[in-house]
């Protein structure tokens, strides 16, 4: 098929205000509970389905750290490590994914920023402005990544850590039908996979999902992790993990998750 014309910004800015109406899991913000631990120096987050990151990939110490969620909206990572102590920003293309946080910055009386944008363009923020950057398995509804990871390497100081999520691009091999219906690994689909946009036709997508679904894109590893190395940082930390709600997971890492480090005075 041919390619569908579709701006990936505002389609996914709007798809995802309404995935939170929709009360998607990645837009639940945490509870009360999960603050005030953290508050006490108990806390977690997760990069990849629903497994913590090594706490080693972390600062040795999260307090004071200023620190950018990269389309990490919905309530979840941010306010977390604004309650351990962190100087937050939560970055995110929708709207109502960020309300969720300022919701609970609200509720809990956090000092968290928000900001609306493409995560391909940080230009809001001077370089050398972050000591740790936490992107989140997201990068998905994004067709481009060079631009993510040269600006996740700009705004971090010398030293700094990028944690990602993202999926393995081999789920994208399956009829999505025979995955969800039956739990059916049929291979279907050349990669890479754009958007839904290339390789289903609008009928078909919309018996799926919706016409008005997040449109993703699946990457190579090259894009991943080749891209992070081209955009000058070192990867110190590697990570996989089934997919929390997939038939796959029984077959394959459905998501790996990298810490990479800008090289410059450590932390």
């Amino acid at each position: 098929m041919s390619q569908t014309p579709v701006d990936p910004v505002a389609h996914n800015r709007l798809a995802w205000d309404r995935e939170v109406e929709e009360g998607n899991e990645w837009s639940r913000p945490v509870g009360p509970e999960v603050i005030a631990k953290a508050r006490a120096g108990q806390w977690s987050i997760v990069l990849i389905g629903y497994e913590p990151v090594d706490p080693t990939w972390f600062p040795p110490e999260i307090a004071g750290r200023d620190v950018l969620c990269l389309a990490s909206g919905g309530g979840q990572q941010g306010p977390v490590l604004a309650a351990a102590g962190a100087r937050v920003t939560v970055f995110d293309n929708s709207p109502r994914q960020l309300a969720q946080d300022e919701m609970v910055a609200a509720r809990e009386g956090l000092d968290l920023r928000t900001v609306l944008g493409d995560a391909r363009d940080l230009s809001p923020f001077p370089d050398a402005s972050f000591d740790l950057v936490v992107h989140p398995v997201s990068n998905l509804f994004i067709p481009e990544l060079a631009p993510v990871w040269r600006e996740c390497h700009r705004v971090l100081r010398p030293g700094g850590t990028l944690l990602s999520g993202f999926l393995n691009p081999d789920v994208y091999l399956f009829d999505a039908e025979s995955l969800e219906a039956r739990g059916e690994l049929m291979v279907r689909h050349r990669l890479p996979y754009s958007g839904d946009l290339t390789h289903l036709e609008p009928a078909e997508r919309e018996r799926l999902w919706g016409l008005d679904a997040p449109v993703e894109y699946s990457h190579t590893l090259t894009e991943q992790l080749g891209g992070q190395i081209a955009a000058g940082f070192a990867i110190t930390g590697f990570a996989e993990a089934p997919h929390h709600s997939e038939a796959t997971a029984g077959w394959l890492s459905g998501y790996f998750a990298t810490k990479a480090v800008k090289a410059g005075a450590g932390h």
